[in-house]
């Protein structure tokens, strides 16, 4: 791939960039301070913290002007009565769009099992959120085989609008799995997730701010995170970028933009994509 057409890849993917942030009263508050209004902002949903957290903070970003896109882990909803009450609610606060992962509430507060059987009922509530997101593997899930969390997606197609793809760390397993989703037929839109340029440090301290217990779970989901940070040189999401544009440029892979996962340091991701497109020679804003 050439350099430039690897450039406008990069950029078109920049531009359309979303982040993501744990409900706590920093991340809030560096979401303000350093960005600006109709970015859109997705909010974590945790067992320590509870739903109404991530509610919260949802509406009062949408109230400030951002594109507030909450987290609705099945498993921390106790029924359909309950998810009623959050569209309700969410709806009359100016809120179009969800992510509807499974979460890791053990056992579930509810009937939802699995982020497929609260769609199911989102469906059957008449489908209040223009736009609703679902999760996508390019790694292997600690508890499914591969094979069904694709087929897993093709499930959830008929209720979904777009698939996030959690972190990886390894650019020919992302295009790898891109490509074997459309191989399969799922064609929906795709948010490729990439961490931020966070240090180790910087992590860690996150971590530690959403619960002990919490905390373990976080630091044991994202690892491969800690490792690669504390690897010489750490973790580039530029390199990695870089090496996937290729495999993410053609109209085929339906990539439309970036998940940054940005581990509360939202000011630090912010600068570095805004640097590395006026680099690129793209507008530094995000496309609406």
């Amino acid at each position: 791939m050439r350099n430039t057409e690897r450039n406008v890849t990069l950029r078109r993917l920049l531009s359309h960039a979303r982040y993501e942030v744990l409900p706590t009263p920093a991340a809030e508050q560096a979401v303000r301070e350093h960005l600006p209004p109709r970015f859109t902002v997705t909010v974590t949903a945790s067992p320590a913290k509870g739903l109404g957290a991530t509610l919260d903070m949802a509406e009062r970003l949408a109230a400030a002007g951002y594109d507030a896109v909450p987290h609705l882990a099945a498993r921390m909803v106790s029924g359909r009565s309950e998810l009623q009450e959050i569209c309700d609610r969410l709806i009359a606060g100016g809120i179009r769009t969800v992510f509807v992962p499974a979460g890791d509430a053990d056992p579930p507060a509810g009937p939802y099992a699995a982020s497929l059987d609260l769609l199911e009922d989102l469906k059957a509530l008449g489908s209040p959120f223009p736009q609703v997101g679902i999760t996508g593997y390019p790694e292997s899930h600690p508890a499914i085989a591969d094979d069904l969390t694709v087929q897993a997606m093709w499930d959830k197609r008929r209720f979904a609008t777009h698939i996030v793809s959690n972190l990886t760390f390894d650019p020919a397993v992302l295009v790898k799995w891109v490509n074997r989703v459309r191989q399969r037929g799922v064609t929906m839109p795709l948010l490729v997730g990439v961490p931020g340029p966070v240090d180790r440090t910087k992590l860690l301290m996150t971590a530690t701010k959403i619960g002990v217990g919490e905390s373990t779970k976080f630091l044991v989901k994202h690892r491969r995170t800690m490792t690669r940070l504390a690897a010489p040189g750490g973790f580039s999401p530029e390199r990695f970028l870089e090496r996937t544009a290729a495999g993410l440029s053609g109209p085929e892979a339906i990539v439309e933009g970036l998940h940054v996962y940005t581990f509360n340091q939202v000011g630090q991701t912010e600068k570095w994509r805004t640097e590395l497109l006026e680099r690129l020679g793209g507008p530094v804003g995000v496309a609406t």
